[in-house]
């Protein structure tokens, strides 16, 4: 390691960002990964994308059990 990334956070990957946003709708996340998100260890394209898709699927699932309880 440099000494340029030694107080840098690793950057999560996509599915560890999905992970952790699918945590965050249910509103469980621990301490230590929530400080480790805030100090950057996220990438914002990937918080969009990953909110965008757990939203949609959220809502297909709403749909989806409201289309059972009407039926």
């Amino acid at each position: 390691m440099t000494s340029n990334d030694a107080g840098k956070p690793r950057q999560r990957s996509f599915m560890a960002t999905m992970v952790a946003i699918a945590w965050s709708f249910v509103g469980l996340r621990s301490k230590k990964d929530f400080d480790v998100d805030r100090e950057g260890g996220m990438n914002p394209v990937y918080v969009i994308l990953a909110g965008l898709i757990g939203t949609g699927i959220f809502i297909g699932v709403l749909m989806f059990f409201v289309k059972q309880a009407v039926a």
